[in-house]
Parts: C-alpha cells; structure tokens; sequence
C-alpha cells in the first residue's frame, strides 16, 4: 500500500506541475510505516547442525558460502569462476540471478553500487570450493556435448543456471534432513549477520560483508540484537559493580578516551 501511494503521489505531482490539476490531493493521505519483515535467523548451533548435514551434498559449497558470508541467494547463483580468486581468498560479487518475464534466468548487474563489492573467502569456503570445481569437472565429462557452458559456479548438472525456485527446495529438503526448523534461503544471510554481531564485530565491517548502501539499513534490521548485546552489556556491568565479599583491587591509572 505505501508503494501505491508513493507511484500515486509522484504521478499526480507531475500533473499539478504540468498544470494539469490544482493540487496533489495525495498529499493529504499519510500512509502506515510498514512493519519491517520478520526474520529467524539460525542459532550457531542450529548453523553447525546444518552445515554438518549439507557436507557431501552436491550444493554443500553454497550452503557453506551462505551461511559464513551472508550472500544473497542471487548473488550465489549468478556467480562466475573468474569472480573467484582460489589461491588469494577473495570473491568480487557484482552479478545477480534473476528470474524475469522477459528473458527468464538472466544474470544481471548489482543493483546498486554497495552490492559491488570484494570479500574474502573463509577458510572453509574455499576446500568446499576446490571440491565442488572438481565435481563440475567430471559432470562436465560425464554431460559431453550436452555441457551447457557459462562459467558459472552453481549449476544444474548439465551446466545450465541453477533456478532459484529449485535451490529454495533443495534447501527445505535439507533443513527437514537435518532436523532444522523451517526458514527462508533469505534466512541464512540473516543468520551471518546476527551470528557477527553477536561476536562483537563492528557493525560497518557487517555493512560491507553484506553489501547495504548504508550503515543504518545494518543498524535498522539488527536492532533487536544490537539491544540483546546491550542488556548484556549492562548485566556485566552490574555485576562487576554489584556487592562482593572479596576486597577492592588497588586502583589502577587509565586514560579514558
């Protein structure tokens, strides 16, 4: 609804500009904010569970980029091996697939200049990698002419793009094998992000992991940990003030900043 009013108020603007209409009766309208999308993010737990049940399956290198770099499902499905530096340890993303009415599986440009971005690879993420190279290699062989070259990473075993709706069932079929609740393939890059902020990384080192255009967008979606981490925080504080038998430590000089 907000979006409705949004063309609705811009299309009627352009008429009052025009001299088409006296006024823009859309102004008058105010909209509700819409409630931001809720999301469950895997527990570090819950993510060992899945990453141990997807070792050995044929996408285990996707589960493994998306759970420990917080990729967009599009941006895992539309990257090429020339995006991937092995032996540096690096990933430059600036591709996306996309389903569109026109031309179907396409691999489009990021869409915006945030999404373009370098990240380095984990450790882990680079053997599932090199495992699933060799792997494209022989079902390469074993495809002959029926090989459909693209470059890209993920594919079907005849080489074709991986179609997003299928990777989301390859992925509900594996949250069911592990014994994982239900969520979103969306769900995991929501998982990266809270399983950092939950480490104490720095919000901005997040920002950029993810690819956000500006920090606040981070701050905004991860608030509810930000506030987590803080009554945290603030119990640790209490605690080291609260009363105690045992006597005062001698104090020390510091330098508050």
């Amino acid at each position: 609804m907000t979006y409705v009013h949004a063309v609705l108020k811009s299309a009627l603007e352009h008429a009052v500009r025009e001299d088409e209409l006296p006024r823009n009766v859309a102004r008058n309208v105010k909209t509700t904010t819409p409630r931001p999308r809720r999301f469950q993010p895997l527990t570090a737990a819950e993510a060992r569970q899945l990453l141990h049940a997807a070792n050995g399956d044929r996408l285990n290198a996707l589960y493994e980029l998306a759970l420990r770099t917080g990729l967009r499902k599009g941006e895992l499905l539309g990257l090429r091996w020339e995006d991937l530096d092995l032996d540096g340890g690096t990933a430059t993303i600036h591709r996306s697939l996309q389903r569109t009415r026109s031309q179907g599986l396409t691999v489009l440009n990021t869409k915006t200049l945030a999404s373009e971005r370098r990240i380095a690879l984990p450790t882990e993420c680079l053997s599932s990698l090199n495992i699933h190279q060799e792997q494209q290699q022989e079902e390469r062989q074993a495809a002959g002419t029926g090989w459909t070259d693209n470059g890209l990473v993920f594919t079907t075993p005849n080489g074709k793009p991986l179609d997003p709706t299928n990777a989301t069932r390859r992925f509900r079929r594996l949250l069911e094998s592990a014994g994982l609740r239900a969520i979103r393939f969306h769900d995991l890059r929501h998982s990266t992000a809270t399983l950092l902020l939950e480490q104490g990384i720095d919000l901005v080192v997040i920002k950029e992991l993810l690819g956000h255009a500006h920090i606040g967008v981070t701050a905004g979606v991860y608030a509810h940990v930000r506030l987590r981490l803080q009554r945290q925080a603030i119990d640790t504080l209490g605690n080291a003030l609260g009363p105690t038998d045992a006597p005062d430590d001698p104090p020390t000089a510091g330098v508050v900043r």
